[in-house]
């Protein structure tokens, strides 16, 4: 069954990549959102349109979220606060399912990182950290994915769950956009979860 998916941060690396893969792979309707989403070209104007705005905008925000069934978030920045207007505009619209892109070792899941992948000692991971409390805080019904260094590469990937170790350094953007279509698809898929994806072996 198609979806109407909403995907914050359309312009970035991985939204780049993750509208297409929707797009070839299932039959999802896209409302891309970026500050600068009036660049983006159109693979498929009946399935996609495009709305520039920004996340502190909560009129904009609003109106992107509305009548959404799959809110996808992958940004950059104040994360933990883009995360906190993000939420804020779901509860208001009455749309549940998030699917909120961090990074791996916000739970100190890398045993060979040592001290110094512990979020503590490790200030670029404390804002992903930060964000994902926020998601995990709230009452909707998210997945936060804990990538891996993203490639180019095929899709070929593994997940790891809460307290597992993660499998490895690196991962594909196909390998995240495959994910994040299944997890579109099924809403109980990793519902309230906080789960890893890497290259098996990277």
């Amino acid at each position: 069954m198609a979806k109407k998916v909403l995907i914050i941060g359309a312009t970035g690396s991985l939204g780049r990549v993750v509208a297409p893969y929707l797009l070839e792979y299932s039959d999802d309707e896209l409302t891309l959102f970026s500050r600068r989403a009036n660049s983006l070209p159109l693979d498929d104007p009946i399935r996609e349109r495009a709305i520039a705005g920004d996340v502190y905008d909560a009129q904009a925000l609003d109106a992107a979220v509305k009548g959404q069934d799959v809110v996808f978030v992958a940004l950059t920045g104040n994360l933990a606060d883009m995360a906190r207007e993000i939420v804020a505009s779901m509860d208001r619209q009455g749309v549940r399912r998030l699917i909120f892109i961090t990074s791996m070792g916000i739970l100190n899941e890398i045993p060979a990182w040592g001290a110094a992948g512990n979020v503590e000692n490790a200030p670029i991971l404390q804002d992903y950290r930060n964000a994902s409390d926020v998601v995990e805080a709230s009452d909707l019904n998210y997945t936060v994915i804990r990538p891996g260094w993203y490639n180019n590469g095929p899709v070929d990937y593994e997940v790891t769950t809460e307290g597992e170790p993660f499998g490895g350094h690196d991962v594909s953007r196909r390998s995240i956009a495959d994910l994040v279509m299944r997890l579109i698809a099924d809403d109980n898929l990793y519902s309230r979860g906080n789960i890893g994806i890497n290259t098996p072996n990277s």
